[in-house]
């Protein structure tokens, strides 16, 4: 086959024909998910002891504000490496930025959605920035330079200099820019409980930011499905499978690329906004060890998968947590107290991550095909 039958196969190739056997298996895993939850709030009201309260450890951490957080942003990773074979090594720094940029709006009493427009558009300009020079290198010189960028946004956060902007290393308290978003809830107040799930209707880590950030991902998935299932999706997957090919077409990859970077750098800011509405804008809680969450889930899950960010990112801190309750009964305090047992589950995540891509580095949903190709 001819280069040229190669281009057309690659980006003008029909849609394609298995969609529908796609989208049930699609609809059994989003189903089977919801059905691993369901299980686990089962067991975490109904059994008692320790492993009840594991599984309840475990169920809180999965439907927490910051699983959906950083499930949004490994939905941006994914358009970035899974569909496009980008290697950004920087995803933190757009959650950084996109949290910035929306708290500080917020401060200076801009309202709400042009506040958060403000911090996705501050992703947006940081991704023109870093691809115009960066999107022609190779794959790991582009992933040096997308860890280094995100490394110098977070240093000039936690300027000194900057204190009145940024809060420096001290960061921006919630409370200085959650209101106008708990003020949105039509939650009403008073408590709600679910089993022994039990929140604020509309408190800072309650039910109306759980139904936010779970909405959102939903919506994110849906997005990712039908751009993926585009042309444009197509012409993604050529990019990252034979590049001189699509070129050979005379199609603009360099544009394509640029828009992946840009949509995947947007729903990392998303995440960032996500992950500090119940907590605080901390630049030292976006570094590399969020990045390096975020690409642990994807692997997780499977790259160039629609429900594998998520699945990751459930599991990745469901497990963590399973890890270190387990760890916490079986071990005597005299060989592990409780801190010692928190590093210990980072340590097993390490291991389970390097385990994971010797011997299924398609992840549990990918297709090792998808991983064919030269970053």
């Amino acid at each position: 086959m001819t280069m040229d039958a190669e281009a057309a196969t690659l980006a003008e190739a029909p849609p394609d024909e298995s969609g529908s056997a796609k989208l049930r298996r699609g609809v059994v895993i989003a189903l089977g998910m919801i059905g691993g939850l369901v299980l686990l709030w089962l067991v975490g009201q109904f059994v008692p002891g320790e492993a009840g309260s594991i599984a309840r450890a475990m169920m809180r951490e999965a439907i927490s504000p910051q699983t959906a957080a950083v499930a949004i942003a490994v939905i941006g990773l994914n358009v970035h490496f899974g569909f496009t074979g980008l290697l950004n090594i920087g995803q933190a720094g757009f959650m950084l930025l996109g949290a910035y940029g929306f708290a500080i709006s917020v401060r200076y009493d801009v309202p709400l959605v042009p506040a958060v427009l403000i911090g996705l558009m501050a992703a947006v300009v940081f991704a023109l920035i870093l691809g115009l020079p960066t999107l022609k290198l190779r794959g790991d010189y582009l992933a040096i330079v997308t860890i280094s960028a995100a490394e110098i946004i977070r240093y000039v956060g936690r300027s000194a200099l900057l204190t009145d902007f940024t809060g420096a290393a001290q960061g921006i308290q919630g409370k200085t820019y959650r209101d106008p978003f708990t003020d949105l809830s039509f939650f009403g107040s008073g408590d709600a409980s679910i089993g022994f799930l039990s929140y604020q209707m509309t408190g800072v880590n309650g039910w109306w930011v759980r139904f936010v950030a779970w909405t959102l991902v939903g919506l994110c998935v849906l997005a990712i499905y039908l751009l993926v299932r585009s042309p444009w999706g197509r012409l993604l997957r050529g990019i990252r499978e034979d590049e001189m090919a699509i070129l050979s077409l005379g199609k603009n990859a360099f544009a394509v690329k640029m828009q992946a970077l840009v949509i995947g750098g947007v729903l990392g800011a998303l995440g960032g906004i996500i992950y500090v509405l119940p907590s605080s804008v901390q630049p030292d809680s976006m570094g590399r060890a969020l990045t390096f969450f975020a690409w642990t889930a994807l692997l997780l899950g499977g790259a160039a998968t629609i429900f594998g960010p998520v699945l990751g990112s459930i599991l990745f801190f469901v497990v963590r947590i399973f890890i270190k309750g387990t760890a916490d009964v079986l071990v005597p305090n005299s060989l592990m107290n409780s801190q010692q047992t928190e590093q210990f589950s980072w340590i097993v995540v390490g291991v389970a991550l390097m385990l994971l891509v010797i011997f299924r580095p398609q992840g549990i949903l990918g297709d090792k095909r998808e991983l064919r190709f030269n970053v």
